[in-house]
């Protein structure tokens, strides 16, 4: 069946116009700039179409979340693909990229296509899974087919999953040889190790939360990240730099545009923007990550840095945990939490407060995605790439609740929290299947291809 979007105002490759959508099938079959009156389109365009009274709302492309922890296998008491693939469909986000740390880890091209097999048949979103590196698979990680992956994920410092590379050959190996992007985790063990240690004779064993940026120390992260990318640069990897958290490491990243040249890149997660380590008194364990959230004046940078094209993506990082995993101290709680429902909204809400424009937004969650990873036909509101789109009303308010969270573990750090806008509808593959507070039914989902 045809859906014709009527009159909305879209926000896509840097500019805001008003205009109507039509969806065929799964595509964008044709776009009508201008056009906001159904007596404006072809008579034949109207013909057996549901027309989407789309006055007043904005029409975004589907975000494209390049960092999340769905859980499955092997961890699904904390979450599953099904139930975090509805949360990110009604928070806007339709493409996902999930990480390797699960049972047994996504280290064999048997774990990987059995990922995928499993996406195909519960999930509400595209998928793709990143390969694991390990000490020992880098030889037949380098093999797999590029393909199938969006890149290979490299735990710089150890994070969860046990899966830290810390051999040198190993990781010359991959930098030298991967035929994909790079993705790191960038935290110095050595750095941390020896934090830990002091942290835990300094508070009796149990060092509290405010403690844990100082564990997993601004130091840590630098010498990591610069570490990273001087073999880059020595062996000619293709780097992504995850979850960026610091003002220094902002200085080791270019502001050039994205292109086959930009060789090196960077991703900052939503929280690193939202929250400071002021919020740990009121918060606690619910916003311990790994990287951790650090000072005002850290979050200052990084926004800065977006802005500037520093930083060239915004991600979640979504690692849902039940809240008895979140319980514990700096050392024992377990670090990570859901935002993949509401990070399309905690970004608007800083373009509404005038640090960005809601077409930076755009930019930073779907454009860039698809152009730094290759993901085919999507990202952009084009003629004949799918149709995965988001509706926002913008005069709409949004408060977080207990009772409208999708993700397993049922539990957000935004719980209270009033946005200022509101997710009205999103479409996977010219499907609805989220409207109006509710989720509908499952759109045809695929993994994404990469160019």
């Amino acid at each position: 069946m045809k859906q014709i979007i009527l009159g909305a105002t879209l926000i896509n490759e840097g500019r805001q116009v008003v205009g109507s959508v039509c969806l065929s099938d799964e595509r964008i079959e044709s776009i009508y700039i201008g056009v906001d009156q159904a007596s404006e389109l072809p008579d034949e365009l109207l013909q057996g179409a549901e027309i989407v009274d789309a006055h007043g709302l904005w029409l975004l492309p589907g975000c494209i979340d390049d960092q999340v922890h769905f859980r499955e296998p092997g961890l699904t008491h904390k979450g599953d693909i099904a139930h975090e693939s509805r949360a990110a469909v009604a928070g806007g986000v339709t493409s996902y990229m999930d990480m390797p740390n699960v049972k047994p880890p996504t280290v064999t091209l048997e774990a990987l296509l059995d990922k995928r097999q499993r996406a195909q048949e519960t999930s509400w979103a595209n998928y793709a899974f990143y390969f694991g590196g390990t000490n020992d698979n880098a030889p037949e990680a380098c093999a797999i087919d590029p393909a199938l992956i969006p890149g290979y994920k490299l735990f710089l410092g150890a994070s969860t999953g046990n899966m830290l590379v810390d051999s040198e050959e190993a990781l010359d190996y991959f930098f030298a040889h991967a035929p994909k992007l790079i993705a790191t985790h960038c935290e110095s063990e050595e750095i941390i190790t020896r934090n830990k240690e002091l942290y835990r004779q300094r508070y009796d064993g149990h060092p509290p939360i405010e403690a844990h940026p100082l564990i997993r120390s601004r130091e840590a992260c630098y010498a990591s990240s610069h570490s990273a990318i001087e073999r880059a640069k020595r062996l000619g990897a293709r780097l992504h730099v995850l979850h960026l958290s610091t003002a220094e490491e902002m200085e080791l990243f270019s502001a050039a545009p994205l292109s086959p040249e930009k060789r090196i890149t960077a991703e900052v997660c939503v929280h690193h923007l939202w929250f400071t380590d002021e919020d740990y008194s009121r918060l606690g364990n619910r916003i311990k990550w790994n990287p951790a959230v650090k000072t005002a004046r850290d979050r200052e940078a990084l926004r800065q840095a977006l802005v500037e094209g520093r930083i060239d993506v915004i991600a979640t990082d979504h690692a849902p945990h039940t809240l008895a995993d979140k319980e514990g101290d700096a050392l024992t709680a377990a670090s990570g939490g859901p935002l993949v429902q509401h990070s399309l909204l905690m970004m608007l809400e800083l373009a509404h407060e005038g640090l960005w424009s809601p077409e930076l937004v755009v930019e930073k969650m779907a454009h860039a995605p698809a152009q730094l990873f290759g993901v085919r036909e999507r990202g952009y509101i084009r003629t004949g790439y799918y149709a995965d789109l988001v509706l926002v009303d913008p005069h709409q308010e949004t408060t977080v609740t207990k009772e409208s969270l999708y993700s397993k573990c049922g539990w957000s750090p935004l719980e209270g929290y009033t946005f200022s806008h509101r997710i009205v509808a999103t479409w996977v593959n010219g499907q609805i299947a989220y409207r109006d507070g509710q989720l509908t039914s499952r759109p045809p989902v695929h993994a994404l291809t990469f160019a």
